[in-house]
């Protein structure tokens, strides 16, 4: 797999799940609503099984005509486990909505945190914008964004001290951006 096109910082909350779709949708398009159900389904499962307020990251992939979405968390002992529910019951369709959207999915297990991926089928490449970061707060999202100075855009050959824009997309304003800052940070988030 190449470099993410995406990688998301997060905390898991209700409020930071319409933040997740927004930046899907920046970086993928219009049309990547099976890509945006996934991920929130997965933070989702964060949020309810890990705790509220837990650090999250998201990270979308792109190669070999899928696309791969991990989310990560820093609880390895809570994994994911489809269950059989009621036909009334609110919730506990996830996973099941998961593995009949998805390619295929599973878990990483490390000492301090899981990962649970999905591969999707890939839209055509070209509509993706490419690779950035961003930090969601709340419904916002502050993507940061820098020019590829690596091999195949890799943003972590950035050299160190160069200046990144960040513009704020704040919820209420379906991603229009509100504010410009500069950031002189030498690492990305």
């Amino acid at each position: 797999m190449r470099p993410p096109k995406l990688t998301m910082a997060l905390l898991a909350t209700p409020e930071a799940l319409a933040g997740v779709r927004r930046a899907l949708r920046a970086q993928a398009g219009p049309d990547c609503h099976e890509l945006q159900l996934c991920a929130v389904e997965l933070v989702t499962n964060v949020l309810r099984h890990v705790g509220e307020g837990v650090p999250v990251a998201v990270r979308v992939l792109h190669a070999d005509g899928r696309v791969r979405l991990e989310v990560t968390d820093p609880d390895p002992r809570s994994l994911p486990v489809p269950s059989a529910v009621a036909g009334d019951a609110e919730g506990g369709r996830g996973l099941v909505l998961l593995d009949a959207l998805a390619l295929r999915w599973g878990v990483d297990t490390g000492p301090c945190d899981k990962t649970v991926w999905c591969e999707l089928p890939a839209g055509p490449e070209a509509s993706w914008q490419g690779p950035a970061h961003a930090l969601v707060l709340g419904g916002s999202v502050h993507r940061v964004e820098w020019p590829a100075t690596g091999p195949a855009g890799d943003p972590s050959a950035q050299p160190a001290g160069r200046a990144r824009r960040m513009r704020s997309h704040n919820s209420s304003n379906s991603g229009v951006p509100t504010n410009t800052a500069r950031s002189t940070a030498s690492a990305p988030p």
